[in-house]
């Protein structure tokens, strides 16, 4: 056992040294080589272990970020394939590799439709080949909610394993793939250019989002899912199948069979329902007060002193999506790595007492909304948390003069 050990550390050693080497400014092709003879297989919990430790000895995540697919193509003859885990139809991971056979099928469609524009002379109208790749795009575009579900409902509980590298590298990741998707995009909306102007389209941002997307599913099949499923319990894999209908599911919808056990889902009061919590103003019971928190037309998240998130409301019409298993994770893993800076000096600036209220406002989904950070203080000032409250303010900037009269703006609830 000792000697399987120190086999394990080696390799992980060896690969640590030559991703360094790669970062210096070594040439690809000589450190590939390299690693071929040294290192003759590994497997994705060595790459994890590798990356855990380079974070661990201050390289910067957006630097690993950066290299990223570059250390996956160095590493992915010497990465022993190991056979998917069997899992019953509708677990979230079979759910996951489902969405991403059918993403392939979507770029596969791409390829097809850039394909057929790259067959046509350069003065060559291209509508029919564009109609196909646009569809295409539209489909892709459904990604967006697998990234949501793996960034909010796998990587917390990774975190509770002390794993915080492959979240952080993949959640920057993500975000990089869905800057290439806006980019092409906006390209896609553009109107009567040649099949010439469309190769430079498909040469440059189809091909980077092609590969990007591509890449991201190679490392969630290979990487991601099997320390997952070799890591969670199955109360673990309840509360992630519990959780992930809110994100909505990426082109095809989980199959039915899998039979979670009882989910340990952590509630927001364990007092019974008519129990009352006295204030200084007055009683509420929980009943009531859940009732009130899902009533409210804005969106409060709290976290607590020690950057942790401890209760959000409810509401039927949530702005941002939110699950219960970020309930005590750190708030800064609650965001992806370009945000984490800004979230860290509004923390600092309200713990210290320099400052008392942060507030944005941003365009989302085509509704103006209204961030704001509070600093929550008890009588003696001295910090308890940060309360974010979010608006939809899209109708109210829109009020003009007055309504004296009653009236109704939505039917009668029967």
């Amino acid at each position: 056992m000792s000697e399987l050990i120190d086999n394990r550390a080696h390799r992980v050693r060896t690969l640590k040294g030559i991703i360094k080497e790669l970062h210096g400014g070594a040439a690809p092709e000589t450190v590939k080589e390299r690693l071929k003879t040294i290192v003759q297989e590994t497997d994705y919990s060595e790459i994890v272990a590798m990356e855990q430790e380079l974070m661990a000895e201050g390289m910067p995540v957006e630097e690993i970020q950066s290299m990223c697919d570059l250390h996956s193509q160095l590493t992915r003859e010497v990465l022993v394939q190991l056979p998917a885990k069997p899992v019953p139809p509708g677990h979230p991971a079979d759910t996951f590799r489902r969405e991403n056979e059918a993403i392939r099928g979507v770029l596969l469609r791409m390829r097809e439709a850039m394909a057929a524009i790259e067959r046509l002379p350069d003065e060559a109208d291209p509508s029919a080949e564009l109609l196909v790749w646009r569809q295409a795009y539209n489909d892709l575009m459904d990604i967006e909610k697998h990234y949501q579900r793996k960034e909010h409902a796998l990587f917390p509980y990774l975190e509770r394993y002390g794993i915080t590298g492959p979240s952080k590298v993949m959640w920057a990741k993500d975000d990089e793939v869905r800057r290439y998707l806006k980019d092409l995009g906006a390209a896609l909306q553009e109107r009567g250019t040649t099949a010439g102007e469309w190769k430079l389209v498909a040469a440059t941002l189809g091909q980077t989002v092609l590969s990007a997307v591509e890449e991201m599913i190679y490392k969630e099949e290979n990487i991601l899912l099997p320390m997952c499923l070799d890591t969670f319990t199955e109360d673990d894999w309840a509360e992630i199948w519990a959780a992930s209908p809110r994100y909505g599911w990426c082109l095809v919808e989980p199959r039915s069979g899998y039979q979670p056990p009882e989910s340990k889902l952590r509630e927001a009061a364990h007092l019974p329902a008519d129990k009352g919590v006295q204030l200084p103003t007055g009683t509420l019971t929980v009943q009531q007060l859940l009732g009130i928190f899902s009533t409210l037309p804005v969106d409060l998240t709290f976290v607590d002193a020690e950057d942790r998130v401890a209760f959000f409301s409810e509401g039927p019409d949530r702005i941002f999506s939110r699950s219960r298993a970020i309930l005590g994770r750190k708030v800064q893993h609650c965001h992806p790595p370009k945000s984490v800076d800004v979230v860290e000096r509004i923390l600092t600036d309200f713990r210290e007492g320099r400052q008392n209220v942060a507030e944005f406002w941003i365009t989302f989904q085509g509704k103006f909304v209204h961030i704001r950070y509070f600093a929550v203080r008890d009588e003696n000032g001295e910090y308890l948390g940060t309360l974010e409250v979010t608006q939809d303010l899209t109708r109210l900037r829109k009020l003009e003069g007055e309504r004296r009269l009653l009236e109704y703006d939505a039917p009668a609830v029967n």
